[in-house]
């Protein structure tokens, strides 16, 4: 393909991982307006997030091993179509409990277009020649997950448009994503005998889910050491155990226990589950301190959000582009892991106080390490498989840091809500919690000056150090992109790639 025809193909496959993304973020800076007119406590912030990503983090694995049975243009589609039917259920939604469930649709969609869009793009273009492209989707990534917060904002701020217009702005763009595609992309459809583990998908899908609803109830609901804490992961680990075991044995599994085998697929892994932890973790929870602790408004929140989007934006492009031009690829990985996490541990040191330059630098350093880093990963992984495990491989990462994100936003909110219960309670006392064992969030407008200042005193604090829990989690990131080993870049697409394999199998059959 020219380059001209792999622009036009992957057109509509970032304009879908765009809106698809946003849908993760987008909430951000509306989620307090959200709490208020709908009513709800911290922990319900936090599960607005999470349901959405624990729902595409779950679903990414079945649309890889789909991707093998069916056309990969029609499962795209069918994917943006659920998340349009999630956004239209989220957008009319009267209250919390249909707008949890409509995240769980907007999150199954999304999970076909994180997963598939990898897919289609490593069966398009050769390793050699992905660093461009995938700087183009890292930025676009990367973009759509910070740029949220600033267009939830703009949304919540405008008095004829509200809230609401959080999901129901990805409609339209959902639906020209899937009519662009209908016209630029041209793949074969390649059918194979490949039956679906379902028995392992389910497993998966129930042992996350025990874990994630552990990690959010954990420290408020009941106490990190208490029974139901080794309830909850006694019972997930068992259903992970059980989940390997049967994976073990299926003959087409979910995810293929071979791919740990390769050095640089398990790394990449681990760095991705730590980068998704660190990522999501950390700044989804900056626009509720802008608006709480700084006393912004969420256009000017979403606006604060810049600094780090830029930062992401030059350094994934920038990088993608020499990884193209000079063929080297591990030194922009292990310097976007140190510089990641040296962004978050400068963001560990705000407060009620901080200034917005210094706020911005702290927050373009995240940024920059972040654009480095994240899209890399999947270009060393899938430059060290076979053709025929690209698919597998590419599901794998992109679960695995969805899981991470997903963990990440349960387990710092669970932190970051139990720490603003404490502060709250020392603060006010007992009454500050209300019934629900749990510090409500603030509506900033009724509340008188001096109160005020000490809520905003509260969330900085609790802010700083949900990024200094986080710090040490992106540092791990670091020795896991160390230890990987730098391997030239393919110079032939997936499905090029695949054609040699398959006729040297042939003679090697012969």
């Amino acid at each position: 393909m020219s380059h001209r025809e792999v622009v036009q193909a992957l057109s509509g496959l970032m304009l879908g991982m765009f809106v698809s993304i946003l849908a993760s973020t987008i909430v951000s800076n509306a989620l307090p307006r959200i709490i208020a007119d709908l009513g709800g406590s911290q922990s319900v912030y936090t599960w607005i997030v999470t349901t959405e990503l624990l729902a595409m983090t779950a679903t990414v694995p079945l649309w890889g091993k789909m991707a093998d049975l069916y056309s990969k243009k029609l499962l795209i589609q069918l994917s943006l179509g659920l998340f349009v039917a999630g956004s239209l259920i989220a957008g009319l939604t009267p209250n919390v409990e249909i707008l949890l469930l409509s995240r769980v649709v907007q999150g199954v969609g999304a999970g076909g277009m994180t997963a598939l869009a990898m897919i289609v793009m490593a069966a398009m273009i050769p390793p050699r020649e992905l660093g461009r492209y995938s700087g183009m989707f890292g930025a676009v990534f990367g973009v759509a997950t910070i740029a949220g917060p600033l267009i939830g904002g703009v949304l919540v701020d405008t008095s004829w448009l509200g809230w609401r217009w959080c999901f129901l702005i990805g409609v339209p763009f959902s639906l020209a994503a899937i009519l662009l595609l209908q016209r630029t992309l041209h793949l074969p459809n390649i059918r194979r005998a490949v039956s679906i583990d379902w028995l392992g998908a389910a497993l998966i899908t129930a042992g996350v889910c025990d874990l994630l609803i552990w990690s959010t109830l954990a420290g408020h609901h009941f106490a990190w050491g208490s029974w139901p804490t080794v309830a909850f992961v006694a019972g997930g680990v068992l259903l992970l155990g059980l989940a390997v075991l049967v994976e073990s044995r299926a003959a087409e599994p979910i995810i293929p226990l071979s791919i740990f085998a390769n050095r640089t697929v398990s790394l990449t892994i681990v760095a991705s589950v730590l980068v998704g932890v660190a990522m999501f973790g950390g700044t989804v929870f900056l626009s509720q301190y802008f608006q709480i602790s700084l006393g912004k408004s969420p256009t000017v929140a979403g606006l604060m959000s810049l600094p780090m989007i830029f930062g992401l934006l030059v350094s994934s492009t920038v990088a993608g582009q020499l990884i193209t031009k000079y063929g080297r690829w591990k030194a922009y990985l292990v310097a976007g892991a140190v510089v990641m996490t040296g962004g978050m541990v400068l963001l560990s040191t705000i407060g009620a106080d901080t200034s917005v330059l210094v706020l911005s630098l702290y927050m373009a350093v995240l940024g920059v390490g972040v654009g480095m880093l994240m899209q890399n990963l999947v270009l060393a992984a899938q430059n060290d498989v076979p053709a025929q495990e690209l698919g597998a491989t590419t599901s794998a990462l992109t679960f695995f840091r969805s899981m991470g994100g997903a963990i990440g936003v349960s387990a710092l909110g669970a932190v970051l809500a139990g720490r603003v219960t404490t502060l709250m309670t020392e603060r006010f006392g007992p009454a500050a919690t209300g019934d629900g064992g749990t510090a409500a969030v603030p509506d900033l407008a009724t509340l008188p000056e001096p109160v005020r200042a000490i809520v905003a005193d509260v969330y900085g604090q609790a802010t700083a150090e949900l990024f200094l829990v986080g710090a040490p989690i992106a540092a791990l990131a670091v020795l896991a992109v160390l230890f990987i080993k730098e391997k030239p870049l393919h110079t032939l697409s997936g499905e090029e790639r695949r054609a040699q394999e398959e006729a040297a199998t042939g003679i090697q059959l012969l």
